[in-house]
């Protein structure tokens, strides 16, 4: 079983966003400024010991590569966004192609949405700093170079010889069959048997009958999470204490029921499971939050094993999870003040003992 983490590469500068938010901004901003909205609530978060790490200062990914290989963790799938040609948050993953040193597996996740204001947690409309153009072959071909040398890279994750890539709004796409098959030629005159292309299943956005696409992952807590905020409100999963400890309009569900509700759905081969740690991403959005109340690493591990056996009835050996650092989301396995190696030591017990 190969276990899987997103990856978020936002912890260090970029001209974009420090034009957009002010000179110095990172994740850490969003993290840092987060308060709490009712009793109990877990925030503000920190990092164990206040590591407020950059991601560009030297043995900052050694030391976050050591902790995942530790914990059983296969790989990272970074983030990656390509506007056109134009790149924002690229040189962690960079920096892990140039050093040869640290062994460790990663893929790339394409978050091929407009760079936004609002995706940083910003009130009002959204206001649009990079807009999404996706171009017929000629970018195509650019954006095939560009993941060629990764590709290339011995570490790069790899099925049946084909290079993993996740899409997460493939149906934005306007051209995404042809622009897939586009780049199956071109990895086949690399070498290669072709791109395994893994559509990332965000409930609206299931793009699976392609022949093109070769599988799904369910990008969860949203996936599930989306599915119950449409039900008719008496019928959504709700803490017996959300009328005592909420004072905003923060939509909040119960931790271990959401995971119940994602357990009980049927699943095929190539169409993988996602397991998350926890959701509470009012460091971006503030009184307007998501929050699942109720995680505990010792709840993450129960999980985790039964999403791995599962998947293993299923014929399928990835597990991914959400996420390694996604601090502004409350999601992560990165060690915190409050429950330091917690959640990766579970990974660990669960790897041992099972897999």
């Amino acid at each position: 079983m190969k276990l899987i983490a997103f990856y978020l590469p936002q912890f260090h500068e970029i001209p974009e966003n420090n034009r957009a938010w002010g000179n110095g901004f990172t994740e850490w901003d969003n993290v840092k400024k987060a308060h709490s909205l009712f009793l109990g609530h877990n925030q503000p978060r920190m990092p164990l010991h206040n590591n407020y790490y950059n991601l560009l200062d030297d043995g900052v990914m050694e030391w976050q590569i050591a902790l995942a290989k530790k914990a059983g963790i296969y790989g990272f799938c970074f983030y990656h966004y390509w506007f056109g040609g134009k790149m924002v948050l690229e040189k962690p993953v960079e920096m892990l192609l140039n050093n040869k040193k640290i062994d460790f597996h990663y893929c790339f996740s394409w978050a091929n949405e407009p760079w936004t204001k609002t995706w940083h947690g910003a009130a009002g409309e959204k206001e649009i700093l990079i807009p999404q153009n996706y171009g017929k072959e000629e970018e195509w071909e650019s954006h095939y170079q560009y993941f060629r040398r990764f590709f290339r890279d011995d570490r790069y994750i790899k099925e049946q010889n084909q290079p993993v890539v996740l899409i997460y709004r493939l149906r934005n796409i306007p051209y995404f069959n042809d622009m897939i098959r586009y780049w199956n030629r071109c990895a086949k005159q690399d070498g290669f048997s072709g791109i395994f292309l893994i559509s990332m299943d965000t409930w609206r956005d299931r793009v699976s009958k392609s022949k093109w696409v070769n599988g799904t992952v369910d990008f969860e807590p949203n996936k599930t999470r989306s599915e119950i905020m449409y039900m008719p409100l008496s019928l959504q999963p709700r803490d017996k204490w959300s009328l005592f400890w909420n004072r905003f309009a923060v939509q909040k569900i119960p931790y271990s029921k959401l995971n119940r509700r994602m357990f009980m759905k049927v699943h095929g081969k190539n169409e993988f499971r996602t397991v998350f740690v926890d959701y509470d991403d009012s460091p971006r959005r503030g009184v307007r939050a998501v929050i699942t109340r109720g995680s505990t690493p010792k709840k993450f591990g129960k999980n985790l094993k039964n999403v791995i056996r599962k998947s293993q009835k299923e014929g399928n050996w990835y597990v991914f999870i959400n996420a390694w650092n996604e601090w502004g989301e409350g999601n992560y396995l990165e060690p915190d003040s409050k429950h330091r190696y917690g959640y990766l030591n579970q990974i660990k017990l669960v790897m041992q003992k099972n897999y």
